[in-house]
């Protein structure tokens, strides 16, 4: 339990350094490359995992999944790019406390796909931590209030606030669609899939929205220092996500997330003076209760958990079970420890 929450504080610490990087490129020195950005990204998950891909033998060759399965990944390569397009667009439109309000929208899509496509059953305690979470989240965006942070012009809220909701919506699809992939398939085809179908489509829509924005951006070394570490922790989000995905859930994943806001907070009271209230501190802890409670006991697949176990061990001895073998119907789904690849196969008699 205590491994799944650390790994998920290791994911909001690494987009609280996209958060401040992103904030300097934008504040400071007036650089707005959201695509640019992302293409960064897409370019360092294409020369590492794409060509990995390249060099495989077998079905596991890039050119083999192409043929099987192009069509798929192009369609998520894109939902991804946009997700991340949509959210700091949003920026622009609204406020502050809308965006961190309206992207825990992101929660209950993801409930919703992994309940319907990927048959994951909740019990109690799992709504009851969801539930904790997201007043801790807004427990934040009251503190955000009463300081007095800078909430953004909210110039066009409507338009804002439906650019949140669809990158919510957006970013739910691609997590869920993630975590079907690294159970199904392996984190290195998914990973060189969305840098292959990211860095096209992002270039596409970087020589066609943004091409002037970036000739205006005043390059020297600080800048270009600021684009580094924006991509080696963008980089780096995308290539560990999936370890955490696969050890825990996509679920368990957005909620770690919430806290990525509170630390980039933190480092604000430094960086940039923002006002400390102690309502902070509380939806911090608020938070990690709610992950405790989330993470305590595990979810379960509503399915037979003889084809189950098909599904999760590809390799192995294959073992007939006899028709009447009783079988419990909820198996575990999360699980902290390690997968046993000499778990032998199961066939349904």
């Amino acid at each position: 339990m205590l491994i799944s929450v650390a790994l998920g504080q290791v994911l909001s610490l690494l987009i609280c350094g996209i958060s401040l990087t992103s904030k300097y490129l934008s504040e400071d020195f007036h650089a707005n490359t959201p695509v640019f950005q992302s293409f960064l990204n897409y370019i360092l998950l294409f020369l590492v995992y794409t060509t990995t891909l390249a060099v495989r033998q077998g079905e596991e060759n890039l050119l083999a999944i192409l043929r099987r399965r192009w069509w798929k990944y192009m369609i998520l390569g894109l939902i991804d790019l946009e997700a991340n397009y949509l959210v700091v667009k949003a920026y622009q439109y609204t406020t502050l406390t809308s965006v961190q309000l309206l992207d825990c929208f992101v929660i209950p899509v993801v409930i919703l796909l992994s309940w319907f496509f990927l048959l994951v059953r909740y019990k109690a305690v799992h709504f009851l931590g969801i539930v904790v979470c997201i007043l801790g989240m807004g427990c934040m965006v009251g503190a955000d209030v009463l300081v007095g942070r800078h909430q953004g012009a909210g110039e066009n809220k409507l338009v804002g606030d439906l650019l949140v909701l669809g990158g919510a919506t957006l970013y739910g699809i691609s997590n869920v669609w993630e975590e079907y992939i690294i159970r199904t398939r392996s984190r290195v085809e998914f990973l060189g899939m969305i840098g292959l179908f990211g860095a096209f489509f992002s270039g596409i829509q970087l020589a066609i929205m943004e091409h002037k924005e970036l000739l205006k951006v005043p390059w020297d070394w600080q800048i270009g220092l600021l684009y580094v570490g924006f991509s080696a922790c963008m980089f780096g989000l995308y290539s560990f996500m999936p370890i955490v995905i696969k050890k825990t859930s996509a679920t368990a994943v957005n909620l770690s997330l919430l806290t990525a806001d509170l630390y980039s907070l933190f480092c604000g009271l430094f960086l940039f003076h923002y006002k400390f209230s102690g309502l902070y501190l509380l939806s911090f802890f608020t938070i990690l209760i709610g992950l405790v409670l989330y993470s305590s006991t595990s979810t379960y697949i509503a399915q037979d958990p003889r084809v189950y176990k098909q599904f999760r061990n590809p390799v192995g001895p294959v073992v007939d079970l006899p028709a009447s073998a009783q079988v419990e119907p909820s198996v575990t789904y999360t699980s902290l420890g390690q997968e046993t690849e000499e778990e032998p196969r199961v066939r349904v008699a």
